[in-house]
């Protein structure tokens, strides 16, 4: 599946606030941008479709930045893809005369049963499942050393 930039950076950033915003502490844009390699203005430009779903807040001043306006585990992840891109969840709609009989039986034996498949499960996986698991294989993929 191919989504994109738009997504997958909206899926990082709020992801990087739920793991470094502990106890409400707000994440500043700059942070996220610079751990996250992503263009700081492109950013600021998710964080705005973000905001405008209601799934952060914006915080002003010297400890400014980003937070959640709720806890994680109230924000399904398929409100977050459907935030970001409404077409992602959406199922195949019929093409007269563009597309064959087959290709819309297709679309609606195949295509809209994968689609059926995505919404069940990212309606279900929670905002804070996903980041733990995000962090967990983060963390299994740092070495340690002590010396």
């Amino acid at each position: 599946m191919k989504v994109s930039t738009r997504v997958e950076y909206g899926l990082v950033a709020l992801t990087d606030i739920v793991i470094h915003s502990q106890k409400g502490k707000a994440v500043s844009s700059p942070e996220i941008a610079q751990r996250q390699n992503i263009s700081h203005k492109y950013l600021e430009h998710i964080l705005l479709l973000l905001r405008q779903a209601g799934f952060i807040t914006a915080q002003k001043g010297l400890r400014g930045g980003y937070a959640l306006a709720r806890p994680a585990d109230q924000i399904s992840m398929a409100d977050v893809l459907n935030a970001l891109d409404n077409n992602i969840l959406a199922d195949t709609e019929p093409q007269s005369g563009e597309i064959s009989d087959l290709g819309n039986a297709i679309n609606e034996c195949f295509w809209n049963e994968i689609n059926s498949h995505l919404n069940e499960y990212t309606g279900n996986l929670k905002l804070s499942d996903f980041a733990d698991r995000c962090s967990g294989s983060l963390a299994d993929r740092w070495d340690l050393y002590v010396i």
